[in-house]
């Protein structure tokens, strides 16, 4: 008989993992948004729930922030003033909402959304998406 050999994640995605699960939905991260841009990065906010997260799901459901001001948008950008880690002030893009690799997720987290800016995040999402109350 030949020995088993055990089988161990690398450290580096049992870090990554172990990270992931604990972003908090509300809660703005760094992430590589395009797999084939090396080091091209911006800030996200998680928008799926909790339990899906610490489900393990290979994807992760977040809207991407910009600093850029964007006329005709507004209904669909929730303003994020700059505090904590989070440096500049940003936009949540309602309208392009994605899903991401958890291996895509960098530091964080720079802020946690206050209960206001999630309602208006999740209000901006059901309009962008066409749901009731949107």
């Amino acid at each position: 008989m030949s020995p088993r050999r055990a089988t161990r994640k690398p450290p580096r995605l049992q870090l990554q993992i172990e990270v992931v699960a604990l972003m908090r939905r509300g809660e703005a991260w760094v992430a590589r948004l395009n797999p084939n841009q090396v080091g091209k990065e911006r800030p996200v906010v998680m928008i799926q729930a909790d339990a899906l997260t610490e489900a393990g799901l290979a994807t992760l459901l977040v809207v991407s922030l910009t600093s850029q001001r964007r006329r005709g948008a507004e209904a669909l950008r929730v303003p994020i003033p700059a505090r904590d880690r989070l440096l500049r002030e940003c936009w949540a893009m309602a309208e392009q909402p994605r899903a991401l690799d958890r291996n895509r997720i960098g530091e964080g987290p720079l802020t946690r959304l206050s209960a206001a800016e999630m309602a208006a995040l999740e209000q901006a999402l059901r309009a962008a998406l066409g749901l009731a109350g949107g």
